[in-house]
């Protein structure tokens, strides 16, 4: 029987989220990646968008992250952003308000802004 990952989501300010997990699903700039028990080690650059955690119980645990990280080695999975939250804990109104000050601008604070609503949208 394969052995389970742990997994940690790490922000700047606090841990997001740590745990067992089967598989972890997230994206890179070359598209999305997904790390399952055994991996060979890697260490890839994350960008805006969502981490998908499926925890040995079942549970989808789905994270907005501003970009960051991911590091693999043996059966570790470390996901660091500057920032993140989970899906349950994302203030859908403030996001709206954040993306429409930002009008056109969607670099930096306009992607981090998009993918908090990308994910609330998929609670």
């Amino acid at each position: 029987m394969a052995e389970d990952l742990n997994v940690e989501v790490v922000a700047a300010d606090r841990k997001v989220w740590s745990g067992e997990a089967s598989i972890v699903i997230a994206r890179t700039p070359e598209g999305e990646i997904g790390i399952m028990s055994g991996h060979e080690p890697v260490l890839g650059l994350l960008v805006a968008g969502s981490v998908t955690v499926r925890s040995t119980g079942g549970e989808a645990v789905v994270v907005a992250v501003s970009g960051g990280f991911l590091s693999v080695s043996e059966n570790h999975i470390a996901i660091l952003a500057e920032q993140a939250e989970l899906a349950d804990e994302i203030d859908v109104a403030a996001a709206q308000a954040e993306l429409a000050e930002l009008g056109e601008d969607r670099e930096g604070a306009g992607r981090w802004a998009q993918a908090r609503l990308d994910v609330a949208a998929s609670r």
